[in-house]
């Protein structure tokens, strides 16, 4: 049974502006939930690095692998990635001898190189990561169509904000 303070704290928050701290819309609450899901999603990652010899970031590479719009090659997954040719080079180097992708030369011009996700390696990738989809769905379905729409275009925003921040110094 709910106290006299708990019907009071209640009605404050009903009454509180949409964006007043502690509602869940202020900077401070998405920042929590952001970092608490970029955490749970990080975990996941690094136990799948190092189930199949990898590390975090040839995980990365092969998210930007497969969410490419366009073939990828090298040169642009050390943009994305932000690393050094060397460390490209290494971590395409062992995503290929781990079987995950596969490096195809442009029949034009044999200077260029594009980089595909095995079918095999995404079949394992996509047993691995049902969990994450499993926990996905489960999310969605508390919501309605309109919310999830709304919640797509917050994730597209911040992932645009996010694809031209420059931290400081650099």
């Amino acid at each position: 049974m709910a106290t006299a303070n708990d019907r009071e704290r209640q009605q404050a928050e009903r009454e509180q502006p949409s964006d007043a701290p502690g509602t869940g819309t202020d900077l401070h609450a998405f920042a929590v939930a952001l970092r608490r899901m970029n955490g749970e999603i990080n975990r996941l990652v690094h136990v799948f690095a190092g189930d199949h010899g990898l590390h975090a970031t040839d995980v990365q590479a092969l998210g930007a692998i497969l969410d490419s719009d366009e073939p990828m090659t090298p040169k642009r997954l050390r943009e994305h990635l932000g690393l050094t040719s060397g460390a490209v080079t290494a971590c395409v180097d062992r995503l290929e001898r781990a079987g995950h992708i596969r490096r195809v030369r442009e029949s034009a011009d044999r200077r260029v190189v594009h980089l595909y996700y095995a079918a095999d390696a995404r079949a394992a990738a996509r047993t691995y990561f049902r969990p994450l989809a499993e926990a996905t769905d489960a999310a969605r379905s508390r919501f309605t169509d309109d919310e999830l729409a709304v919640v797509v275009r917050f994730l597209s925003a911040m992932n645009e904000e996010l694809g031209t921040t420059v931290p400081p110094g650099h």
